[in-house]
């Protein structure tokens, strides 16, 4: 798992800076352009997404793994009328940031999926771009990543009622890169901006929701993340005075640098994106 401090690295810039370049929920995960080329709308449908394949509705208890600054959760809550939402993250900022808000129906806890002990049991469980962060690079080269991923989804089992469905969402190795600076490119994004994260193979998933989950439906939106990035990165060039001023010059560099990457890396196929729809296995 990636250490508090890995996360700090990660989310806790500044809620200031990730709130120019994301969308107004600051969503920090791949969107879903269906029907639009609008960030803005892409992620609302990628939340509706996770709402409608995990069979919410607002008298459900949802527990969000990962939750951000709260954007699923505010969303199910304002929007969809759910009136029981809890996420944990292990970023202070994004929980300041929650506890803020005060959102009605939405409680965060600031723990690490390990420590997570629930009061009571979830209908759902939703984790949108939290999963790459489960495993250690050191423990995936070690060959413990399916059973680190496997711990993660019997715990999410304990946590639920029989009938729960889970909705997941994780970058996910794909091609490998065979060119020197394709590589190192790949290995200074992930050292850099996520440090203790590594992305999972889809393989790997798989064996590891057994005995606990049932995988129903599978989603791979490789070109929605290009497109993701790509607009993520627009917005940054478009602060890239007010960003340089705040929060220094290294900091735009090494942001422009990662997002431009993740462009490449998707368009290229070195990576993609799955969505992954599971139910309990009771």
């Amino acid at each position: 798992m990636s250490t508090k401090a890995d996360i700090a690295v990660t989310y806790d810039v500044s809620n200031e800076f990730f709130s120019l370049w994301l969308d107004r929920r600051m969503i920090y995960s791949c969107a879903l352009f269906e029907g639009t080329d609008d960030l803005e709308q892409a992620q609302v449908n990628k939340l509706r997404f996770f709402h409608d394949k995990t069979k919410v509705t607002p008298d459900k208890r949802v527990l969000d793994i990962g939750c951000g600054w709260g954007g699923l959760m505010d969303f199910l809550a304002l929007e969809m009328g759910v009136k029981d939402v809890t996420g944990i993250t292990l970023s202070e900022a994004q929980h300041a940031a929650i506890r803020q808000k005060a959102t009605p129906g939405v409680t965060a806890e600031l723990v690490s999926y390990l420590d997570y002990q629930p009061a009571q049991k979830f209908d759902a469980v939703i984790s949108i771009g939290m999963f790459e962060h489960i495993a250690t690079p050191e423990q995936v080269r070690g060959g413990e990543n399916v059973r680190v991923y496997r711990d993660y989804f019997r715990r999410a089992w304990q946590w639920t009622k029989p009938g729960a469905m889970f909705g997941l969402q994780s970058v996910i190795g794909a091609l490998l890169p065979r060119k020197r600076e394709d590589i190192r490119d790949l290995e200074w994004g992930t050292t850099t901006i996520f440090p203790g994260a590594i992305t999972p193979r889809p393989e790997a998933i798989l064996a590891a929701v057994n005995p606990y989950w049932e995988v129903m439906e599978l989603y791979t939106r490789r070109e929605h993340y290009a497109k993701t990035s790509a607009a993520w990165l627009q917005r940054l060039r478009q602060h890239e005075t007010a960003i340089r001023a705040r929060w220094g010059d290294q900091t735009f560099t090494d942001y422009e640098r990662y997002l431009n990457g993740c462009v490449g890396v998707f368009e290229k196929g070195f990576q993609s994106l799955a969505q992954l729809v599971l139910r309990r296995v009771d």
